[in-house]
Formats: structure tokens, C-alpha cells, sequence
């Protein structure tokens, strides 16, 4: 197993990981219609990763902790910024996740797509919607939280894709 033998930062780091995939695969379940919907598991789940992310996150990421069985790749550190702000619009998003639980699921079920959906950006205008990081907290929470979730997702993806090692 990867994390076998981690200590110190590198496995409290791995834990906090390890914790956000549990929150992450209950909320998939949900959200490709294996489980029920059920706002209070979005909601919790969502939380978990609220808390773990942002300046949670980067702080176990301190220059150079890629001892052991760490599968941060050393560009996290060339690339600080970057992480740094993935860690907070992971944050973001997951905080919007909790607050659009309760508006469900676009279509009803996982198979709503967010540009294929009008009705799932409400009536603003993209420009009035998007600031610097992309639409606003509150323009989030009052979306579909699958529209949401595929926001969070994409997050994770996209910093796992540029700083972790694959397995």
C-alpha cells in the first residue's frame, strides 16, 4: 500500500486525503443515482472537505515533504500559487456544495449536464456570474448541487492530474 510507512506531515497529509475520497465516493454514489439522494450525506460530506481543504490543505504541504511514501510531485512547490489557489476554490466549492444540497439534482437524476441544462445557471449571465475564480459562492448555492459536485470534482482532478504522483 502507498501510504505504508508515513509519518509525520507526509501521513498526517495522506489521512486528510484519505478522509476527502471517503466524502468524495459518498457523494459520487449519490450523484451517479447508486444511492439515493440525500442532502444531510451531501451536506456532511461537503464539510469534511470544507475543512480540510484551503489553508487546511497547504499547510501539510510544507517545501520539499516528498519523503517516505508521498505522492506529491515537487512541482506543488514551484507552482505554490497554483496549489495555493486550487486548495482555496476547493474550499469554495465545497462550502457551495453544502449551502446547494438542499436544491437537489438538476434533472432529478446524475445524468443532468450543467451546459446542458439552461435552467441550472439561473437567469444571470455568465459575465455577471463569474468573478476572478469563477462564479460567485453565492451564484453556486443557489444551482443544482450536482452542478456543484461536477465543479468540486473537476477541482480535485485537476490538482491531482498536475501534482500527484499516479500510483
Amino acid at each position: 500500500m502507498a501510504h505504508g510507512g508515513a509519518s509525520g506531515i507526509v501521513k498526517e497529509r495522506m489521512e486528510s486525503m484519505k478522509e476527502m475520497k471517503r466524502s468524495m465516493k459518498s457523494m459520487s454514489a449519490i450523484f451517479s443515482g447508486k444511492s439515493a439522494y440525500d442532502a444531510e450525506v451531501v451536506k456532511k460530506a461537503a464539510q469534511v472537505i470544507e475543512t480540510k481543504s484551503g489553508e487546511a490543505m497547504t499547510k501539510l504541504f510544507p517545501e520539499g515533504s516528498v519523503h517516505g511514501p508521498s505522492e506529491a510531485k515537487p512541482e506543488i512547490w514551484q507552482e505554490w500559487d497554483r496549489f495555493q489557489s486550487l486548495a482555496e476554490q476547493l474550499k469554495r466549492y465545497s462550502r457551495a456544495l453544502e449551502k446547494a444540497a438542499d436544491n437537489g439534482m438538476a434533472s432529478g437524476n446524475a445524468q443532468g449536464s450543467m451546459m446542458g441544462n439552461s435552467s441550472m445557471m439561473g437567469s444571470g449571465t455568465m459575465s455577471s456570474m463569474m468573478g476572478d475564480q469563477g462564479p460567485s459562492e453565492e451564484h453556486l448555492a443557489e444551482m443544482p448541487a450536482d452542478a456543484v459536485f461536477q465543479m468540486l470534482t473537476d477541482t480535485c482532478s485537476s490538482c491531482h492530474t498536475r501534482y500527484r504522483v499516479e500510483e
